[in-house]
């Protein structure tokens, strides 16, 4: 509607109550009166304000345009980019109009006969789908892709699922998905009922309308439907999801009278998957959506232009419908802006209509700026002032008066194209000029096929790659002299791997690559990229304490993973831990998948992820992570009655007291108006300074860079409240206090910032003058050791002594905030010592404790490291002596350096990326006991996730309080597993195979079973793992576990989390009992435990020969127990009780001398070779054995044990 001329106070009003007023008539008269008579307008003219004020949330018509009169308007779309509304019509035309005033941006055609039937607007481009056909252009209308469909194709609707992937459904009997970066289909999935018209995505689902009237809710990976509503009898019209809840309009049956249009709305509930009471509204729906701004609201649009707002579970009321201006056409399409602020209506005339709720719209929160059309430049001369004394004579046009020659000449040698970069004509084939055929001046010959067609033979040299595409990996990189960089890298830089074999890791040489007793990490297991952060986290001492005494009761909780993984690094005495849990945990937290933080395996493996980039943002995620998980107030202990600690559960957050530091943010706009706000922050990014290439390198201090990059002032576009619109601010950072530790972002991320780096490193090291003590260390260590030293080839001695001089960062630096000049930043001698009085003044030393690079190799990818500066009471704890030193952690390849390499970045080769400043002495102002937060409660009964659990029987007897272990008990233990990933091997020219990376294993059941007391053997835990990931191999016939027991819909086990499980499990392992079980190393293994070896006793060592293979449980069953056992699938308890007698066994076989026990292992081996290792069958009668029971005689004493105790348990209670 156009503003200009109405009443102001009409404002006030649903534009549906004066929508069809002309300007200056009086409302109450009649219209059919005024038929046949003029009326003068100038003589009615009412002076009126500019503008009309709308109220907030009230949607009336802003602007409208005619598109193609005549042409039905068949979609509409607002971009998620841009401020720019898309139109498509029926005859395969798309426009777009930039902004609330519609003003046309672009127009062309993207189909010759078929109708634009959905668009969706891309980062690079917009899509386009039509009946038999997906196209993707650029804003401006040139195409990208075009991508036809499968014949008999009949499209109807798309859905962006990722930013590189989407689906397409229409009313053929499946759904299509997309690769937008190889333009290719891969996969397609059935559906049951055809007709997929409307597509929507939620968190949990895809949701497929159908034409049949019915929505289903599918899988989000595999797209198996889940659930399925019977909406309508008759088709679906549209339908909407925001959070739980689902709207549908439809039409009806009505028997021989066909189909009606519904005024019901079918509303759904999705946490209950049941229909909630039906909306009855008062126009026929057409199209709706929710409209969430300060309510759930849905906009119900009828065809002939009605629209209603009402609540999904409220009354409609008449006084909320509005009437769009159609002039009598039918609306065809209809679109919602992502920022809630403007609505889009087409119709059949052709017509594009904008509603808004404020006169200035955007379209999104954050619109990127559009490229407009450069406007004509007409080539006129400027127009000169006279008066003016300033003017330049030279903007005068004057005649050459001489022949002298003037400097714009050059010479021709110089003018003459380059013939390094000319390209020559190509001789046209002789054999075309033999049989060409001469048609007015255009020959004509039959192509020779002599070369592929419109192609010529030429080479062009390479562009040089881009700093950011150094980690890519080249074809065949080894050998090239012109790749210097390859061979730059240091041997204990370069990324690491395991070297499988048939024993897996058990006889890799960890030792050789980490002497200390610190532990490091494994990286084969997916998103190990942060293995080097996870261990800054270790050795910032505050963090290692905070998190072993948070316990909360979330499953997924990064700070209780890193509590259970620290508790592993302690216990390590140079064995390498796995952070699969917490990696685990990690990849289910809905922000890491947001922010890009989830790598997949690809990308990891081909060296495609952009290390240096992911590590930063993983630094600030898991800063602000960790911030928010300790600091929230829990509620109810999860593990009755275990006591919260302080630290985790106080109002206040030790890592905001670490790294916090409270910054005021000011933003000063041009008109004055100054907004000065408060704020906390974890980490400063670096900025650098602006230079120009021509321009002389220019020196700067880390220091003053440091300081302008916290004090940070730049001019950026803000939204002012005075103004009331985006206005040119000023925006100047200052910090009100100091943090205990600095964390700095590099922001290496290009070409220009590595070469500031490097410029500043060079004129650095131009003032840095070697002192004879490193001189003679060098020489020493040339003399001793030279091979160690200068490990990479082609670095010679004095090579060694040239990387002493990429340093620019301080090994210290002292900061303070005065009241007069701020904050101060200066560099400051490593072993001095603050006076009193600039301790007085609040000055604080800051040394360097942590560095983060990116390793660029472009034979591996890349990888990142960790110089840490490891603190007095680490050393303390695993070597008993009390000293400081810097060690490169490279995920299990630890090794100490010198406090000078932790500075240095040559960044053709390693990229600073994470740097930590820590205040002197800061660990006293924190409490560095450790609690242990894991209680005996834990052990208690609780409920199954399952919800058919409660019908089947117990599997096991939950512990009494009278039964709790203690040190030296015996457990018996047995894990089953099944697998996530594959096994990666290759087969070598020999025919053996190499195992590149292990299948990826998750734990599936835990069974622990008493080892003592009236009840031995009866099972305590019997815990089947409930997984969110998903399962490609259930390893039914090793590990007795069937698709179905892992999901709590269906599953009739004992399911709980594995968090749950695992505490348990900690428990019994801090309380110091002992585990027997069978292949007890891998099973602790996979479920991410450290035991030590003294609580351990596997039986597949007690019964081993030196030299000689392992033996499976089930032989030395038959063979000592008499026991048939894993007759088909394995069962978790009875390989556990299975194992306790085992070793009882042994026990008993021991007790006549060593010499009489090896005398039985060496019977033990020569029956396995007789028998090939295999158990013979009970019932052969062959003599080879006759077990004293079977598997359904255990079973039954089984179920007779676990009665008694359970009438044991009723009695106590």
């Amino acid at each position: 509607m156009n503003f200009e001329g109405l009443d102001p106070g009409l404002g006030d009003y649903a534009p549906g109550l004066h929508g069809s007023l002309e300007p200056g008539l009086d409302s109450s008269l009649d219209p059919a009166l005024l038929q046949g008579v003029e009326l003068d307008p100038d003589a009615l003219a009412v002076p009126v304000p500019e503008s009309v004020h709308l109220l907030e949330g009230m949607y009336s018509e802003l602007h409208s345009v005619a598109a193609e009169v005549g042409i039905p308007v068949t979609a509409t779309h607002f971009d998620l980019q841009e401020e720019l509304l898309w139109m498509g019509n029926h005859r395969g035309h798309a426009s777009s109009f930039f902004g609330p005033t519609m003003g046309r941006y672009s127009s062309f055609q993207v189909h010759l006969t078929d109708d634009i039937r959905h668009i969706q607007s891309m980062d690079t481009g917009v899509l386009f789908l039509t009946k038999s056909n997906l196209k993707c252009l650029t804003r401006g209308g040139l195409i990208m892709f075009d991508y036809p469909m499968e014949e008999g194709a009949d499209m109807h609707s798309l859905l962006l699922t990722d930013n590189n992937t989407l689906i397409m459904g229409g009313l053929q009997n499946y759904v299509a998905e997309v690769d937008l970066n190889t333009v290719q289909e891969t996969q397609k999935f059935t559906v049951e009922v055809p007709g997929v018209a409307i597509m929507r995505q939620s968190n949990r689902f895809f949701f497929c309308g159908h034409t049949s009237g019915k929505v289903s809710l599918r899988d989000m990976r595999t797209f198996k439907m889940e659930h399925e509503f019977d909406a309508f009898s008759g088709s679906l019209s549209d339908f909407d999801v925001h959070g739980n809840l689902l709207a549908a309009c439809g039409f009806s049956s009505r028997g021989l009278n066909g189909l009606s249009c519904d005024r019901f709305l079918m509303v759904y509930d999705l946490r209950m998957m049941r229909a909630v009471t039906p909306l009855q509204v008062h126009v026929d729906p057409l199209f709706l959506r929710f409209i969430p701004t300060y309510t759930s609201r849905l906009a119900i649009i009828s065809q002939t232009g009605q629209c209603q707002f009402c609540e999904p579970t409220g009354l409609a009321s008449l006084a909320d419908i509005f009437h769009v201006n159609t002039v009598g056409q039918l609306l065809m399409s209809f679109d919602v802006s992502s920022s809630k602020q403007a609505l889009a209506f087409g119709d059949s005339g052709g017509g594009v209509h904008l509603w808004s709720s404020a006169p200035e719209v955007s379209y999104n929160d954050y619109s990127r700026e559009t490229e407009l059309a450069l406007t004509c430049l007409v080539d006129s001369l400027p127009h000169l002032d006279w008066n003016n004394e300033l003017v330049p004579l030279s903007l005068l046009p004057m005649p050459l008066t001489n022949t002298e020659p003037l400097l714009s000449d050059w010479p021709s040698n110089l003018v003459a194209p380059s013939p390094r970069y000319h390209l020559a004509h190509h001789p046209v084939d002789p054999e075309i000029l033999r049989t060409m055929k001469t048609v007015g001046f255009i020959g004509y010959a039959p192509n020779p096929r002599t070369r592929p067609r419109n192609q010529v033979p030429y080479k062009i040299k390479e562009v040089e790659l881009e700093y950011d595409s150094y980690n890519q990996v080249p074809e065949s990189p080894i050998g090239r002299d012109e790749e210097p960089h390859l061979y730059m890298v240091p041997k204990k830089f370069r990324k690491v791997t395991i070297k499988y074999s048939k024993l897996g890791l058990e006889d890799f040489d960890f030792k050789h690559y980490n002497r200390t007793l610190f532990a490091g990490l494994e990286p084969h297991i997916p998103n190990a990229y942060c293995n080097c952060m996870i261990q800054v986290l270790y050795f910032l001492e505050p963090i290692r304490c905070l998190v072993q005494n948070h316990l909360c009761q979330k499953e997924f909780c990064l700070a209780c993973e890193l509590g259970f993984l620290f508790h592993m690094l302690d216990l390590s005495r140079g064995d390498p831990c796995q952070a699969s849990n917490f990696l685990r945990a990690f990849r289910t937290i809905p922000e890491a998948s947001a922010l890009g933080l989830i790598l997949a395996d690809s990308d990891e493996q081909t060296g495609k992820a952009r290390l240096g980039r992911l590590i930063q943002s993983w630094n600030r995620f898991i800063l602000t992570q960790l911030h928010q998980e300790t600091q929230e107030q829990e509620g109810p202990q999860a593990y009755r009655g275990a006591s919260s600690s302080s630290l985790g559960s106080s109002g206040e957050s030790v890592i905001g007291r670490l790294f916090g530091c409270e910054v005021e943010n000011s933003s000063l706009c041009r008109c004055g108006k100054e907004t000065v706000r408060s704020s906390l922050t974890l980490l400063f990014t670096m900025h650098y300074p602006e230079q120009s290439s021509a321009d002389k390198v220019q020196e700067y201090e880390f220091t003053e860079i440091l300081k302008n990059s916290i004090c940070l002032e730049q001019s950026t576009q803000a939204w002012c409240e005075n103004c009331e619109k985006y206005q040119p601010t000023v925006q100047t950072r200052n910090i009100r206090c100091l943090p205990d530790v600095l964390v700095i972002n590099c922001e290496v991320n290009s070409v220009k910032e590595a070469e500031f780096w490097k410029a500043q490193a060079e004129v650095s090291s131009s003032h840095f003058n070697i002192s004879q003590s490193i001189y003679t260390t060098l020489f020493f260590a040339k003399e001793e050791n030279m091979d160690e030293l200068c490990n990479v080839e082609g670095l010679t001695f004095d090579t060694r002594a040239e990387d002493l001089r990429h340093v620019w960062i301080p090994l210290s630096l002292k900061m303070c905030i005065s009241k007069t000049h701020g904050l101060e930043v200066c560099c400051w001698p490593e072993g001095e010592e603050l006076s009193a009085a600039e301790e007085a003044e609040g000055a604080a030393v800051y040394d360097l404790v942590v560095t983060v690079p990116h390793i660029l190799d472009a034979r591996t990818g890349g990888n990142l490291v960790a110089h840490i500066k490891v603190g007095e009471t680490y050393h303390q704890r695993k070597e008993g002596v009390t000293h400081q030193q810097w060690y490169l952690f490279n995920d299990f390849l630890i090794e100490p350096i010198d406090k000078t390499e932790a500075a240095q970045f040559d960044v053709s080769w390693k990229v600073p990326a994470i740097i930590y400043y820590a205040k002197r002495n800061y660990h006293s102002r924190y409490d560095l006991r450790i609690k242990n937060p894991i209680e005996a409660s834990v052990l208690l009964t609780e409920a199954s996730l399952a919800r058919k659990q409660r019908k089947s029987h117990a599997t096991f007897i939950p512990l009494m309080v009278s039964e709790m272990p203690q040190a030296g008990d015996l457990v018996g233990l047995d894990a089953e597993f099944v697998t996530l990933n594959q096994e990666e091997a290759e087969l070598r020219s020999d025919g053996t195979k190499s195992t590149i990376k292990p299948s990826q294993m998750s734990v599936a059941r835990i069974t622990c079973v008493r080892g003592q007391g009236p009840n031995e053997g009866v099972p305590f835990i019997d815990d089947y793992i409930s997984t969110q990931e998903q399962v490609v191999d259930y390893l039914t016939q090793y590990s007795g576990i069937k698709p179905g027991d892992l999901d709590a819909k269906i599953s009739s086990k004992h399911l709980t989390t594995l968090k749950s499980t695992y505490l348990k499990l900690r428990f019994l392992i801090d309380t110091g009992v002992r585990f027997v079980g069978h292949g007890l190393q891998k099973d602790f293994r996979v479920i991410n435990l450290l035991v030590l070896k003294d609580q351990v006793i596997d039986t597949v060592y007690l019964f081993h020969m030196p030299r000689k293979r392992m033996i499976s449980l089930r032989f030395l069953a038959w063979y000592f127990l008499e026991l048939n056992i894993q007759g088909e699938t394995h069962d978790s308890i009875e390989d556990a009780r299975t194992a306790l007698q085992l070793y009882r066994k042994y026990l008993d076989l021991s007790r006549g001398g060593q010499d009489e026990f090896r005398k039985v292992l060496k019977g033990l081996y020569e029956k396995g070779r007789k028998l090939d290792w295999k158990v013979p069958d009970a019932d052969t009668g062959d003599g080879q054995g006759s077990p004293k029971g079977t598997r359904p005689q255990l079973l039954q004493l089984i179920l007779e044990s676990v009665q008694i105790t359970f009438t044991k348990v009723v009695a106590f209670h």
